[in-house]
């Protein structure tokens, strides 16, 4: 196993169908230049779409065809990047299956996104092991392969966490010395009955609970003993927060840079709120979405003056025009001048040029279907390498073979 290799990034989209400007803003243009940066793996997550759509799994291989052609139509390059299914490389399911033995339901349950998708989701049942479980199999992902960086937003980072906890849990299990729980145990004993006692308590809590709070006092009590030798005190600090052989390396959250794609009401753009803006519309399509996106509500007629901050167009400025554009229209949005139909123009133009080429791609893409198969094959034979180099240390530490 080499840990020294420059940091793999590893990220993954679920196939919900064609992508969107959203995901372009968000997600895509990050990808394209961490491609170039770093060793890249990326995936369709296409058993994550079961844990939400089990019961209506027909659309997810067209959906994973199309999106795929959209990464490759942005610019992302299967020279520079990995790109593959993660059904296609069973080693996620293997993984995901033993590091269940090891993983407490209680750092499942605390996972934020655990309860807030089941309020949004109350349509769906999603009293299933894989919609609990589902953080696991995203950690299993990453460690697969030993992934350093993992690309998420701040309401991303606690999975990223939970992961480094349980890679930081199976070490400890599973890469110690023969004797390394002997010797902790006759290090705890040093501390005298009450020390001990508070110890054993606050390590319980951590290793069952996921409690930071107790991690972070047990670690305080050990550096106040000064009877424990160096050697005693990193013990004790690993045999609490999982020392030993480092097998499944943490990873790193890596913000992503905050990119906000206003949807055409004003809030995020989701197909969940029905106002997006697909990668594959057409001309019309955008000229006709943009021309019928509410304005400021205070220019009731053409000539009442507005604020662009209270615009849901604004934002589309902000992403696609230049400065010049930006200060014609705010002169003339407050002044009057320029009529809300007149604002929205630019944006309609910048929009199509972009999506322009991005959609020719598509097209040739879309007309090989042999290549993009062949793109496919060639990346889930290379992950299937690194996920396979991992499950051997893996299965030998938990004597499997």
């Amino acid at each position: 196993m080499q840990l020294n290799q420059p940091a793999r990034v590893l990220s993954g989209m679920r196939p919900t169908g064609r992508l969107h400007l959203g995901h372009y803003h968000g997600v895509l243009k990050n990808w394209l230049t961490l491609q170039h940066e770093h060793q890249c793996f990326f995936f369709v997550a296409d058993w994550h779409a079961l844990t939400t759509q089990y019961d209506d799994p027909e659309q997810i291989p067209q959906h994973t065809r199309e999106m795929l052609i959209d990464w490759l139509a942005v610019g992302i390059n299967p020279h520079e990047a990995t790109l593959f299914i993660q059904s296609q490389v069973p080693e996620h399911a293997e993984l995901h299956l033993l590091l269940s033995m090891i993983t407490p339901i209680g750092w499942l349950e605390r996972v934020p996104t655990y309860k807030d998708q089941q309020q949004k989701l109350q349509e769906k049942d999603l009293t299933t092991y894989g919609f609990l479980g589902y953080p696991l199999l995203q950690s299993a992902d990453i460690l697969l392969y030993r992934a350093g960086l993992v690309p998420v937003g701040e309401d991303q980072v606690a999975h990223v966490e939970l992961t480094r906890e349980i890679a930081r849990r199976f070490n400890h299990i599973y890469g110690r010395d023969d004797d390394f729980a002997a010797k902790a145990e006759q290090a705890i004993r040093k501390l005298g009955k009450k020390q001990a006692g508070l110890y054993r308590q606050y390590r319980k809590a951590y290793q069952e609970q996921g409690d930071a709070e107790a991690l972070a006092t047990a670690q305080a009590l050990l550096n106040h003993q000064q009877h424990l030798s160096l050697t005693e005190r990193e013990r004790l600090l690993g045999y609490l927060e999982g020392g030993g052989k480092l097998i499944l390396p943490e990873p790193q959250p890596l913000l992503t840079p905050t990119a906000r794609m206003p949807g055409l009401d004003g809030q995020k753009m989701s197909k969940s709120y029905a106002n997006t803006i697909a990668l594959d519309a057409d001309p019309d399509t955008i000229s006709q979405k943009i021309r019928t996106m509410p304005t400021d509500p205070a220019r009731v007629r053409r000539n009442d003056p507005g604020d662009p901050q209270q615009c849901p167009v604004w934002p589309f400025h902000e992403i696609y025009s230049d400065a010049a554009t930006c200060d014609w229209v705010q002169r003339g949005c407050r002044s009057a001048g320029i009529g809300c139909v007149e604002c929205k123009q630019p944006v309609i133009d910048a929009m199509t040029q972009e999506l322009a080429p991005i959609q020719t791609r598509a097209a040739e893409y879309a007309a090989q279907p042999e290549l993009v198969q062949n793109i496919l094959h060639e990346g889930c034979q290379r992950a299937r390498e690194i996920a396979r180099e991992t499950m051997d240390d893996v299965r030998h530490v938990m004597a499997l073979q």
